[in-house]
């Protein structure tokens, strides 16, 4: 017909004006085989259709599923659900369990890898068990689809109604999108412009992303004409045409359920009759309670109903389980709804609503009583069925509080295996809603403590109001799981920036506590918080005490080992002889290894003490101490499936390690990691002021000045710091990145204040924080003989200290505000303190810079020497400035005349 798009030519006659969005999803499809660039890699793409319900987007969909077929990609398909927006992984399921499931005992292993644990629960294919972190699962279903990728590709990932999409499934699709270019992968998404408000940003994120979107339009008067003539016969009027145009506004579910109803009631299509078009509309557009009972019957409209409680998984049996119809009633009411065009049949038996906005309107015609009283009945037969509380669940949280202790007992079950796919969100769902029934006066706090604690990953200020709530229970706890809620919530509160509340709370508990294992539980924990904060009234006091606490415990305990390791750190920060502080991090170990309760996924004290063991070991030079533990933690986050920021700062650790050892390009690699996953955590968390600081030190050491300046004015490295200790120490790193800056003044002031914080609080460590020499050189120009004090009480500190890399490096600072042999001497001594330390970097500044003071004195044949090896170990340190200096004075060196 004149003015109306069939479709595209080829691709689907009975698609009105839908053949750009259709050759859009063609042409994509195309592009998957095509190799660009020289390393032949494969272009996926995102493709996103949107537009009001019933434009035809399940139809485009519908479509593209065929076009995909045909060009030999696997298609995997999935649908929203407004019934299971609160089912955790419901779409993932549907995408990954057919084809993972379908798939050889030794393919499936390969294609999940040491994933299966963590992501098989959330795809179907194993019962939950565990508690596992969300990004871990969503890092897991990644590597599945990855392999799945490699293995049969092309691929087509279609997703309709993804504005239903359960929260779980959306945001990892949101965060797959991004490398959908990196995989000859096409993802096809159709949803309604207008979205839940919690689902927002992420669907804003993906439409972002989309290399193709289209807004798809309401049909032009001809095309709907054309559905009137090919539903009503070739004599419908024009006139009628029209009229069904402007009453339905070329909505085509509109004009198609208008028609219905025109052939029902036998209506001519003729001009004559276009008045009662509206009415016919607006009973179409409604379907009230009213229209389904007289369309259907009571029994028919019973089964309908049980079948939009179940979704876009409906089961003949178990709707007719739950509307209490046998085989011969269940069937009839089948064959009457396919009458009706209310349900159809997919290709594996099941059945599904011709179109969402039918199963929206028969849902919602439901009698509110009636509604409630059969999503119980549900639950009941959903169990029944075998399908679990997983899927049940969502089902009990629409049923009305009766004071059930049955029901709280089942919210709580639902809710670990909820934990136990990676889906807190959906556990706090079932926890408070087992909270509303409500639960025994004797359980109340119990379920309290368990939701504060489904927070803790990803809603520290919930776990933080729960948590005290259970803890005012009177007598509601026991006194062990009281002082594990007490640590939880000190956690949260730590996690919260609020250090100093976190030390108090466990301080006060403690007191409240009897004596034994509990008691020092808490004991410890005021002190490991109380350490980890950045500035402290009282810090020499708080360090006797500790070391008062610490001589009190005997034996083998676990609080014994903890306090060992908090005593090591104390130490280390303090910078007291290296050797006390070694000796009793060894005694915290076990056989070399770490004991289990201080394990890097144990949860009896968290990662801290493991964390701060290894850079205690690290400042002290025992660097293959250091390695191993850093090894194991990223190990067992990464078997854990543990990739949030206890991963992020696993990968901190080792880039601190690397950075320690000169490896500056290894460095770089595990910060930018631990950057990463800072960023998708929260803005302004601890990790990102470590993995900044830390980065910003090692672009400074590859000459890259500039660059770790724009990258601390990114991220806001710099005051006003957090109450968290930051490591290393944060204020002097920012005076250091001033001083690379050339602003001595500035760096000066900045230094000069992290020094008195630090030295108020006996923090002398030159490693963790040399503000001293730096201070030094900050002032030489204008005050040449308070540098030299300054560089030498850093030289003194240093030597306190003890280990050959503080020492080494006190004393090459302590040269750069000296000349003459007085300034060789401490630089000959530098190189020999560092030739016996793992400080890579710092070994080769120190021979650079022997070799410059050696230049042009009656040593220069040594000065070459110290110039060579100083530019080879730059160079294989990735510290591409030191380097680049080392050469310019080697060539003057040789080229007499050429000042160095």
């Amino acid at each position: 017909m004149p003015g109306a798009d069939s479709g595209g030519g080829p691709f689907a006659p009975h698609l009105h004006e839908r053949g750009s969005e259709i050759r859009s999803a063609a042409d994509a499809l195309r592009s998957l085989s095509r190799v660009t660039g020289a390393d032949g890699a494969e272009i996926g793409e995102l493709l996103l259709y949107v537009g009001p319900a019933g434009l035809g987007k399940t139809a485009v969909l519908t479509e593209v599923r065929r076009l995909a077929k045909r060009e030999g990609c696997t298609v995997l398909f999935a649908r929203g659900g407004e019934q299971q927006r609160n089912e955790p992984f419901h779409v993932v399921r549907q995408l990954l369990q057919p084809i993972t499931a379908a798939l050889a005992e030794a393919e499936q292993r390969q294609v999940f890898g040491h994933w299966y644990d963590i992501v098989g629960p959330a795809v179907g294919l194993l019962p939950p068990a565990g508690l596992l972190d969300p990004q871990g699962v969503r890092d897991g279903l990644d590597f599945v689809l990855t392999q799945l990728v490699l293995r049969r590709a092309p691929l087509a990932v279609i997703v309709d109604d993804l504005h239903w999409a359960d929260l779980e499934s959306l945001r990892w699709l949101a965060a797959f999108a991004v490398r959908a270019r990196e995989l000859p992968v096409l993802m096809v998404f159709a949803r309604r412009d207008e979205v839940p408000d919690d689902a927002l940003a992420l669907h804003q994120g993906i439409a972002a992303r989309a290399g193709r979107r289209h807004e798809l339009r309401p049909l032009q008067p001809d095309s709907v004409a054309s559905l009137v003539r090919a539903s009503l016969g070739d004599g419908a009027e024009d006139a009628f045409c029209r009229h069904v145009w402007a009453v339905t506004g070329g909505n085509p579910y509109e004009t198609t359920a208008l028609l219905g109803e025109v052939r029902e009631q036998q209506l001519d299509p003729v001009e004559e009759n276009s008045g009662q078009l509206r009415e016919l509309a607006s009973e179409a557009r409604g379907m009230t309670f009213k229209h389904w009972l007289d369309k259907l019957g009571p029994s028919t409209l019973r089964f309908a109903w049980a079948a939009s409680m179940l979704g876009t998984d409906i089961h003949p049996e178990l709707a007719a389980a739950i509307c209490a119809q046998g085989p011969g009633a269940a069937a009839e009411s089948i064959r009457e709804l396919r009458k009706f065009r209310v349900l159809s049949s997919s290709s594996d038996g099941r059945l599904e609503f011709v179109h969402p906005l039918v199963a929206t309107s028969v849902y919602q015609s439901m009698p509110a009583g009636t509604r409630t009283a059969m999503h119980g009945v549900a639950a009941v037969q959903v169990e029944n069925a075998g399908l679990g509380l997983l899927a049940a669940s969502r089902h009990l949280l629409e049923t009305f509080p009766e004071g059930d202790g049955e029901m709280v007992r089942k919210l709580r079950k639902a809710a670990a295996e909820h934990l136990a796919i990676g889906a807190p969100e959906a556990a706090q769902r079932c926890l408070r809603r087992a909270m509303s029934e409500p639960p025994d006066e004797e359980d109340r706090a119990q379920v309290l403590y368990e939701l504060g604690c489904s927070a803790l990953l990803t809603n520290p200020a919930t776990t933080v109001n729960q948590l005290r709530l259970a803890l005012d229970e009177e007598d509601g706890l026991s006194p062990d799981l009281r002082v594990d809620a007490t640590f939880r919530l000190a956690q949260a509160l730590a996690h919260s920036n609020q250090l100093g509340e976190a030390a108090r709370v466990c301080a006060e508990e403690a007191t409240r506590t009897a004596p034994g294992p509990g008691r020092l539980r808490l004991e410890v924990a005021h002190f490991m918080f109380a350490v980890f904060q950045g500035e402290d009234d009282d810090g020499p006091g708080r360090s006797r005490r500790l070391e008062e606490f610490g001589r009190r415990l005997t034996g083998d305990s676990s609080p014994s080992s903890a306090v060992s390791v908090l005593r090591c750190w104390d130490l280390t920060l303090r910078g007291v002889d290296f050797t006390e502080a070694i000796a009793l991090a060894e005694s915290a170990l076990e056989g070399g290894g770490l004991p289990a309760d201080l394990g890097w996924t144990n949860t009896m004290w968290g990662f801290e003490l493991p964390g701060i063991l290894g850079i205690s070991y690290l400042y002290a030079d025992r660097i293959e101490r250091a390695e191993a533990l850093f090894g194991e933690a990223i190990r067992a986050y990464e078997l854990a499936g543990w990739s949030g920021g206890h991963l992020g700062f696993a990968h901190f650790l080792m880039g601190l390690l690397r950075f320690r050892c000169g490896d500056l390009g290894g460095a770089e690699d595990f910060l930018r990691r631990a950057l990463r996953i800072a960023e998708r955590i929260a803005p302004g968390i601890p990790l990102q002021w470590d993995a900044v600081g830390v980065l910003a030190d090692t672009l400074l050491a590859r000459g890259k000045a500039d660059e770790a300046w724009e990258l601390a004015e990114r991220y806001s490295f710099g005051p006003p710091y957090p109450s968290v200790m930051v490591l290393p120490d944060a204020p002097t790193l920012h005076g250091r990145l001033l001083l690379a800056r050339g602003d001595t003044e500035a760096a000066a002031a900045a230094l000069a204040a992290a020094g008195a914080t630090l030295d108020a609080r006996g923090w002398r460590n030159t490693v963790w924080a040399p503000w001293t020499g730096h201070l030094a050189l900050a002032v030489a120009d204008r005050e040449p003989d308070r540098a030299r004090e300054l560089a030498a009480d850093a030289v003194r500190r240093a030597e306190e200290y003890g280990a050959d890399s503080a020492v080494g490096g006190a004393l090459r600072l302590c040269a750069a505000v000296h000349d003459g042999p007085r300034a060789v001497t401490m630089l000959e001594e530098a190189v020999r303190r560092l030739e016996r330390s793992p400080a890579g970097y710092e070994h080769a500044r120190a021979l650079v810079d022997l070799g410059v003071a050696l230049a042009g004195t009656d040593r220069s044949p040594d000065a070459g020497a110290f110039l060579r090896r100083g530019l080879e170990l730059a160079a294989r340190c990735g510290a591409d400035g030191l380097a680049a200096r080392a050469s310019t004075a080697l060539s003057a060196l040789l080229s007499p005349g050429t000042p160095v």
